[in-house]
C-alpha cells in the first residue's frame, strides 16, 4: 500500500505562483511514475503532469511552459511548481502514483487551488 498526502493548495491571484507537494509513504519502492491530475467543477479529471522514476516528464498542453514537475526520491516527494496561474487552472489537484508491478494506482485526497481574476 502507498499513501499520498498533498499540500500547498490555496487561493492565488491570476499571474501568481504556487507550489504543490505530495509526500508518499508506505511501500514506496513499488512506485514508478508519479503525477498530478486536476478536476475542475463540472469537468472530468485530467492529467496535468507526470514524472517517471528516471526523470522523464510529460505535461498537458495547457500547462506547458508554466508548470514544472519534479521529484525528490530521497524525500519520497513530488512537486508541482505552478507559475503564471490562470483562472482556468482553478481545480482540485490530485497526486497520483503508479505501481506497475502491482498493477495498482494510488491517489491522494486532493488539494484545492483557486485562481482569482
Amino acid at each position: 500500500q502507498v499513501q499520498l498526502v498533498e499540500s500547498g493548495g490555496g487561493l492565488v491571484q491570476a499571474g501568481g505562483s504556487l507550489r504543490l507537494s505530495c509526500a508518499a509513504s508506505g511501500n514506496i519502492f513499488i512506485i514508478n511514475t508519479m503525477g498530478w491530475y486536476r478536476q475542475a467543477p463540472g469537468k472530468q479529471r485530467e492529467l496535468v503532469a507526470t514524472i517517471t522514476r528516471g526523470g522523464s516528464t510529460n505535461y498537458a498542453d495547457s500547462v506547458k511552459g508554466r508548470f514544472t514537475i519534479s521529484r525528490h526520491d530521497a524525500k519520497n516527494t513530488v512537486y508541482l511548481q505552478m507559475n503564471s496561474l490562470k483562472p482556468e487552472d482553478t481545480a482540485v489537484y490530485y497526486c497520483n502514483a503508479e505501481a506497475p508491478l502491482d498493477a495498482m494506482e494510488y491517489w491522494g485526497k486532493g488539494t484545492l487551488i483557486t485562481v482569482s481574476s
